[in-house]
C-alpha cells in the first residue's frame, strides 16, 4: 500500500503531506510503515516491491538496517572486547576514537568502500602510518561483521575495506619492566612522550606530530 500522511493542522483542517509512505506487513503479519522520502510515485513503488521481496525471500526488510549507526556498533565492539576479558581493550578505544571523529552518526548501510576511502585519505593525510590504519580499519571491519552476525543482523553487508603493506612492521616491544627502567632514565620532558607511545602504541612521527586542535579532553 502506498499513501501519504494526513493529520489536522492547527486551525483544525485535514493537512496531507508530500511525502509518500508505503505499508507492508512482516512474515508474522506485523504491519510495517515506511517514509519513502520521495514524492514520486515510481520511487515508491520500487521501494514496496523491494521490500516485499526481501520478507517473501526470508530475509529481514531493510527499514532495520536503515535504522543501526556506526556509534551502535562501536559500543557493541568494545563491548565484545570487555565481556571477553581482551587486554587489548585500551588499544581497541583508540582505534574507535579514531574511527569516530569520520564515522560517528552515520547509518551503517552509508558505510560505503567510497567513504572508507575517504577516511584512509583523511589519516594519510595526517601522516599516519599504514600499519595504525589497518589496525582502525581492521577494528572497523570486526564492527560489521559482529553486526552481521547478530540473531537479528544489523549489518546487510560489509562492504569491501583494502588493506595496505606495511614497509616499517615493528620487530621490537619493550616489556613493562624494561618500559619503567627506561622511563626512569630519562629527563622529566621525555617521559610524558614516552608513556604516550608505550600506551597507545603509536610511532614518533605520530606523537610528535599531535597537534592541540586533534586532542579531545574528554
Amino acid at each position: 500500500m502506498i499513501y501519504r500522511r494526513k493529520w489536522k493542522g492547527a486551525d483544525g483542517n485535514l493537512v496531507e503531506g508530500k511525502t509518500l509512505w508505503i505499508k507492508y506487513y512482516d512474515r508474522n503479519g506485523n504491519p510495517i510503515r515506511e517514509s519513502t522520502r520521495s514524492t514520486k510515485d515510481a520511487d515508491a513503488k520500487r521501494l514496496l516491491k523491494k521490500r516485499e521481496g526481501e520478507i517473501s525471500s526470508g530475509k529481514v526488510p531493510g527499514i532495520y538496517f536503515d535504522k543501526v549507526k556506526f556509534d551502535e556498533l562501536a559500543e557493541d565492539f568494545l563491548t565484545d572486547y570487555r565481556i571477553n576479558d581482551k587486554k587489548s581493550l585500551w588499544r581497541a578505544e583508540i582505534n574507535v576514537n579514531h574511527l569516530e571523529g569520520h564515522f560517528s552518526g552515520m547509518r551503517v548501510i552509508e558505510i560505503t568502500t567510497a567513504k572508507i576511502k575517504g577516511y584512509i585519505d583523511k589519516r594519510k593525510q595526517s601522516g599516519v602510518s599504514n600499519g595504525t590504519i589497518n589496525r582502525e580499519l581492521s577494528a572497523l571491519k570486526r564492527m560489521l561483521n559482529l553486526g552481521a552476525a547478530q540473531t537479528l543482523p544489523k549489518v546487510d553487508r560489509v562492504p569491501y575495506i583494502p588493506r595496505f603493506k606495511e614497509n616499517n612492521v615493528r620487530k621490537g616491544f619493550f616489556e613493562h619492566g624494561e618500559y619503567l627502567n627506561l622511563l626512569s632514565a630519562l629527563p622529566s620532558e621525555l617521559q610524558p612522550v614516552i608513556t604516550f607511545a608505550y600506551k597507545t602504541g603509536w610511532r614518533k612521527s605520530e606523537i610528535l606530530g599531535l597537534t592541540w586542535e586533534q586532542v579531545d579532553l574528554k
